[in-house]
């Protein structure tokens, strides 16, 4: 039965698909027909990240939880020879013409993981500040069914970062989804989690950039279970953080994390139970 709101609709899952991204999916399904899919892909999205993408690909372990796993990278129109070494270093790679930002990138990510049939999906970044031997624990609850979607939590473990406004921020943020999804979360923006292929299906992905609270904050308040696990982040292995600055890094996210909680508020009933029912 379609809600009587359909306007929220056409941007979840593959109906959110843009034309670009269409045409990519073609291409990369095309190029990859032959590879076997595995049953947990790992997806990275790409920027200018020639430097670090070969070590964070390669560091990636054949198997997790005792299931194969594959690397998809998304290479978000980038200027250097991020997709030629990606490639080189045995990852599926969706080289995008086009820079759209993380955001767009992941969700495209999502969309060919489950393209290729993958029953689990883990997240990191191309720039090698998460620990890769992290990847199980964070994706072992979700396997084991405890539960469907799992962040990696740095204050729960520990984090290379001195920057203490961002540290902070990160405090505050958190504070505020957790009264808004009523869920303790601790690490609302880390880039190493890990979920069903269900879930990128299912919520609604808009955000260009700061996808990570998009997600979290549409998982939660669409019923699925919710759990963190400590993690360790490092320094960035090499380049520079794509991020703006701290004040205007801060607005921004404020903006996705309210955005997105006042529009999954106002939404139709879109909880696991009615989907699954």
């Amino acid at each position: 039965m379609q809600p009587a709101d359909a306007g929220l609709e056409p941007r979840r899952g593959d109906a959110g698909l843009s034309a670009l991204d269409l045409r990519e999916s073609a291409l990369f399904a095309d190029k990859y027909a032959s590879r076997p899919p595995s049953s947990i892909a790992v997806v990275i999205a790409a920027y200018n990240e020639q430097a670090t993408v070969a070590q964070v690909v390669k560091a990636v372990p054949a198997s997790l939880c005792g299931l194969a796993t594959e690397v998809i990278v998304v290479v978000d129109g980038a200027t250097d020879s991020t997709a030629q070494v990606g490639a080189e270093s045995g990852a599926l790679v969706c080289d995008v013409p086009v820079n759209r930002g993380q955001g767009a990138a992941l969700r495209l990510g999502y969309h060919l993981a489950r393209l290729r049939g993958a029953k689990y999906i883990v997240t990191t970044d191309a720039d090698g500040q998460y620990e890769s031997g992290d990847m199980e624990r964070v994706l072992a609850p979700v396997v084991n069914g405890d539960a469907d979607f799992v962040s990696g939590s740095r204050r729960l473990g520990s984090t290379a970062s001195k920057d203490a406004m961002r540290n902070t921020g990160v405090v505050v943020f958190a504070r505020l989804i957790s009264i808004l999804v009523r869920h303790r979360v601790t690490d609302p923006s880390c880039g190493l989690r890990a979920m069903t292929a269900d879930v990128t299906g299912h919520v609604v992905l808009d955000q260009p950039q700061y996808q990570a609270s998009e997600l979290l904050i549409g998982a939660a308040m669409a019923g699925y279970r919710l759990k963190e696990v400590p993690i360790s982040m490092k320094k960035r292995r090499a380049g520079k953080s794509k991020k703006a600055g701290n004040f205007v890094y801060g607005v921004r996210f404020a903006s996705v994390v309210l955005g997105t909680w006042w529009r999954e508020r106002r939404a139709p009933d879109r909880s696991t139970k009615t989907q699954r029912s």
